[in-house]
């Protein structure tokens, strides 16, 4: 799966922009741990902030912590799947020939950084477990076929600008905490007065499409803005790491493999989830987490040939969940300490008691951005931050869809510094963290500008 990168030293050039970023790419190379030895060391930062930061005891702080670790199992459950089904999806056989497609499109080095993106971000609208993975492949197609046909790709770029994509998930169909604020009886209805949000005024609104649009628009600019040029160093994938793709096909032998090796099996399974969810959605039913998961898996039914396909793929796929699913309790036992201490309210009242009507949506972006840095799960921050965060707007007279969207841009912001949700598409590329953070910056930069002021003019 990982790959053995070749590397091309030419003089230093490039645009003012990337030459600026230099030293920050060289800084993340160097002292950038690993995903898991960074929820690590969060986890001590959390505590000592909890400890300096409110009343609460060391051994009050390991009780929450512990308590924590297994406060997010059945949100971890969902995720888990929407993990594993997107990258189930983007390795059947349809899908991959579409990728293969698509990485023909771009023709030259800077079109190609920017085509990756546009293409991961389209795909985490849809699910940001499709959009995870999509980017890590495509990344890796565009770099055998470019290699192929002459260009000079940085491959940590690549990676970089595909993993960018993730910036917009929040806004698009599997957004967490819009879906939750849409579902009758969830952990928000009490702050929203019993009543629910509808994806129409959160995800579907047109200030948030339109924003969405803007922001894919301002992060492709400045991806080609920091682009190396000819003349400067390069990372090449090298093209014998290149792997053709298994179906995991077996030998037909017993009657009980001919019904393993049936289209039919897993053909009308799919259409019985596909009929299930047209029945759910006309009879009311609303956009939740599990209805994504459903509509996804149904997707996989109809795609792969056969339950051989659909097993071998799976195995795949659970090769790259089980790194996430390892550091899942830390980050839930982060967020216990969080709640427990009452470090999160800390975190949240800092930045509310200087808004404003107008500006209680920006300084709720900022917030949850901060955050999500010690809690990397849209779910499991919402679950702590939103209520709270919808309850100081409440007070200002913020219409709620504000405020949720807030915390939903806050949340996908940070990613680009985060690791934790980069290790599938990492995995998939050979790389690790520190190879794209440098790039993920100018993405985080770039995004921030248009989230932060979409939310000051949605807020006049």
């Amino acid at each position: 799966m990982s790959s053995a990168p070749e590397t091309r030293s030419t003089r230093k050039e490039g645009t003012a922009i990337s030459r600026a970023m230099r030293p920050l790419n060289h800084v993340v190379e160097r002292f950038i741990p690993s995903a898991l030895v960074f929820s690590i060391v969060l986890t001590f930062i959390v505590a000592i902030l909890g400890l300096i930061l409110t009343d609460t005891g060391p051994a009050d702080l390991v009780v929450h912590w512990g308590d924590g670790l297994a406060g997010l199992l059945a949100f971890m459950t969902q995720m888990a799947l929407i993990l594993l089904l997107g990258h189930i999806l983007a390795n059947t056989g349809p899908v991959r020939k579409l990728l293969a497609f698509l990485a023909s499109i771009p023709k030259t080095e800077l079109t190609a950084y920017v085509f990756v993106f546009v293409v991961a971000a389209a795909a985490s609208l849809i699910t940001w477990g499709l959009g995870l993975v999509v980017g890590g492949l495509l990344a890796r197609e565009v770099a055998y076929q470019g290699r192929e046909r002459g260009l000079k790709l940085h491959f940590p770029m690549l990676v970089a600008a595909g993993f960018g994509g993730f910036v917009v998930w929040h806004m698009g169909y599997s957004a967490s905490g819009p879906l939750t604020a849409a579902t009758e009886g969830s952990f928000l209805a009490e702050s929203l007065g019993g009543q629910t949000v509808p994806m129409s005024e959160t995800v579907f609104s047109g200030w948030n499409m339109i924003a969405a649009v803007v922001t894919i628009l301002f992060v492709a600019v400045a991806l080609f803005l920091v682009a190396p040029r000819k003349g400067d160093s390069i990372t090449e994938l090298s093209i014998d790491a290149r792997v053709a793709a298994e179906d995991g096909q077996e030998e037909i032998v017993t009657p009980a493999d001919r019904l393993d090796a049936s289209r039919l099996v897993t053909g009308l399974t799919g259409l019985a989830l596909v009929a299930y969810l047209v029945l759910h959605f006309t009879r009311g039913g609303t956009l939740t987490l599990d209805t994504v998961n459903w509509s996804f898996l149904a997707l996989i039914l109809l795609l792969v040939k056969n339950p051989f396909e659909l097993v071998h793929l799976t195995k795949n796929a659970a090769s790259n969940v089980g790194e996430i699913l390892l550091q899942f309790p830390l980050y839930a036992g982060i967020l216990g300490m969080m709640v427990g201490s009452g470090l999160v309210q800390v975190l949240s009242d800092a930045f509310v008691s200087i808004s404003t009507t107008t500006t209680f949506g920006l300084f709720a972006f900022l917030s949850a951005g901060l955050v999500n840095f010690f809690v990397p799960s849209g779910g499991g921050q919402f679950a702590v931050q939103g209520p709270i965060m919808l309850n100081a707007g409440a007070e200002l007279g913020v219409d709620p869809a504000i405020t949720i969207m807030a915390v939903s841009y806050g949340d996908q912001w940070t990613n680009m510094i985060q690791p934790f949700w980069a290790i599938p598409l990492l995995a998939i590329a050979g790389l690790k963290m520190r190879d794209i953070l440098g790039y993920t910056t100018i993405v985080l930069i770039a995004s921030g500008i248009v989230f932060g002021g979409t939310l000051l003019i949605v807020s006049l």
